[in-house]
């Protein structure tokens, strides 16, 4: 068997068509579809490890930590892929960390974001003994600061700063600006930082921003890191150490003909600009999360009807803006893929759903050879897209399958009717 000629699928090397037939680490996803039902999400475990192996290699000989931001995927099997790999993680609820220690994460290696921490969650947090907590508001601060008195302990702390740079992204995944929700004011952070310092229950440990996602360019990494080095020789010379220096995540990936730089290429210009200006002994953090999973999975997904029309071509699939919100909240590219090439001519569709909304698509005028009971392959998929998935219209929510070389593990069962409304309850009378 030898590889197609078509031009590289994203996720490639573990992506790859053989005699036609797509195949992530050499099993045929058609099979897999048809195993394990769709609509379907399969991961690939050797493409996770490789890219987080990326941002390790470029980090070794350097203080260092790689948080991975679970949100992207939460499932456990990842979580514990990550985990066994060595990888911190960066959280942003008390469940997410449930999720942390249930998958054996180390919670000593867990950095808790977020702009709406509870009382509750802050406790849960303290009494697991997280890395830091990356503060987003002096209101914040001194809430954490009861909560740890009243739980007889000291919070790490690390200010989240808003650098107020363009990350050049989508609006709704840009986290760096002024107008964002995200982070203290660059302006008002050394103040912030005199606060924190001056609270018995808190700790300062480290500085922290974090500027958007699927960012394609270094130039805003390198703009806010020297932001954020500006604030850290101003926090400093006010008798207050910084300990680490977390940039963040927000590396994207390709989906179509993005060219966002490597892993490597970030960090080594990161290190670079450390070193030039004097920095490089400090302990350095990433939370990368897209970057890590994104091209490492694909939703499977069966054509039900296709329905031509007079001004567009509607090929109807099992898979809907439930499983996969990303197109229709972001109007996102994904690429989308037989699982088995079809001889004969193409016709341009739009690809959508069955749910009862008119944006629930998943892609537009794609060219493809197709027949109803045929499967599809959204690529791209493994980040953003389970992590985001609901019940709407009452639909169970997929299966989630790990390729792991020559093994296939079933790391998430598919839901059935009665789970989605066994917590709910009829009236007496």
């Amino acid at each position: 068997m030898t590889p197609s000629a078509l031009p590289a699928l994203p996720g490639a090397p573990w992506l790859a068509r053989v005699d036609g037939e797509l195949r992530l680490e050499g099993h045929a996803l058609a099979a897999l579809g048809r195993r394990f039902g769709t609509p379907l999400f399969v991961y690939s475990r050797q493409a996770m490890r490789a890219a987080f192996d990326a941002y390790e290699q470029a980090l070794r000989g350097r203080p260092h930590l790689v948080c991975y931001a679970m949100k992207a995927n939460s499932n456990l099997a990842v979580l514990q892929t990550f985990a066994r790999a060595g990888a911190g993680f960066d959280i942003v609820s008390g469940g997410e960390l449930a999720r942390v220690l249930a998958a054996g994460g180390d919670a000593g290696r867990v950095v808790f974001s977020g702009v709406g921490k509870s009382r509750d969650e802050m406790a849960q947090a303290l009494q697991a003994g997280v890395r830091c907590f990356n503060v987003e508001s002096e209101a914040e601060l001194d809430t954490l600061n009861a909560v740890a008195l009243g739980c007889g302990r000291v919070a790490p702390v690390s200010l989240r700063v808003n650098p107020d740079v363009d990350a050049g992204t989508h609006p709704y995944i840009s986290t760096g600006l002024k107008g964002n929700k995200f982070g203290i004011a660059h302006g008002q952070a050394l103040a912030a930082y005199r606060h924190a310092a001056s609270l018995p229950g808190l700790r300062v440990v480290g500085i922290d921003c974090h500027i958007g996602s699927q960012i394609t360019q270094l130039a805003p990494y390198l703009d806010a890191l020297d932001r954020l080095l500006d604030l850290v020789e101003a926090v400093e010379a006010a008798g207050i150490a910084i300990g680490h220096v977390d940039v963040g995540g927000g590396l994207g990936i390709t989906y179509t003909d993005e060219q966002p730089p490597a892993a490597g290429e970030l960090v080594a210009r990161v290190l670079q600009r450390l070193d030039a200006r004097g920095h490089g002994g400090r302990e350095l953090l990433f939370e990368p999360g897209r970057s890590l999973v994104g091209n490492a999975g694909v939703l499977l997904t069966e054509v039900r009807v296709l329905k031509p029309g007079e001004t567009k071509n509607f090929c109807i699939v099992d898979a809907a803006m439930n499983d996969l919100v990303r197109p229709a909240m972001y109007e996102a590219w994904m690429a989308i893929e037989p699982c088995q090439l079809r001889a004969g001519e193409s016709s341009v569709w739009d690809v959508v759903g069955p749910v009862c909304e008119s944006g629930d698509w998943l892609g537009r005028d794609r060219s493809l050879a197709v027949q109803p009971g045929d499967l599809l392959a959204v690529l791209s998929a493994g980040a953003y897209g389970m992590a985001m998935a609901s019940n709407y219209n009452t639909r169970p929510r997929a299966a989630e399958v790990m390729v792991d070389g020559d093994r296939v593990h079933l790391v998430r069962e598919r839901e059935g009717y009665s789970e989605l409304f066994a917590r709910e309850r009829l009236l007496e009378s």
